[in-house]
């Protein structure tokens, strides 16, 4: 059973289950004639384990759900981490200053020249030469070539060593 139907089923049972013991409420506001005391009980005994059971089966959900997010996080965690030790690697590679390196990755991030000037406190003049040494180093004319190489590395599990033969 998927989580989601566990949590329907789960939802289900204390809607019923509350039910129960809204009807019995409004049965003696209302005046509703008296069902057996016996059946009264069992019926009241059944919505009370239902309720408990809710409860319990609430709380193993959730803790599955917790648990899967905090594999997710992790997992999370590991890609970004994963993609900075990439970036770290080309931008040695490439051979950028440190300046350069900052700016590299204001751009990847989607900065703009202006913003990444604001950021730095320099001068867009500046900014655009060193996007220009970026892109120079790296092998590619803007900055959606850049990403680009950033992309299909994360795709290919490391750096592509030949690119793939375009299909006729």
């Amino acid at each position: 059973m998927t989580r989601q139907y566990v949590i329907i089923l789960i939802l289900a049972v204390q809607v019923f289950c509350a039910a129960v013991f809204i009807m019995n409420i409004l049965s003696s506001v209302v005046g509703f004639a008296p069902i057996d005391w016996e059946l009264h009980e069992y019926i009241e005994i059944a919505a009370a384990v239902g309720l408990v059971l809710g409860i319990i089966l609430g709380g193993v959900a959730l803790r599955r759900t917790m648990v899967h997010a905090a594999r997710m996080e992790e997992k999370l965690r590991a890609a970004s981490s994963a993609f900075f030790d990439l970036v770290d690697v080309r931008f040695g590679e490439w051979g950028l200053t440190p300046a350069e390196c900052d700016v590299a990755l204001f751009a990847i991030k989607g900065f703009g020249i202006a913003e990444i000037a604001q950021l730095r406190g320099t001068s867009e003049g500046t900014i655009k030469a060193q996007t220009n040494a970026i892109y120079r180093k790296a092998g590619v004319s803007g900055r959606p070539q850049l990403l680009s190489l950033f992309i299909e590395d994360l795709m290919t599990d490391g750096p592509m060593t030949a690119r793939p033969q375009a299909r006729v």
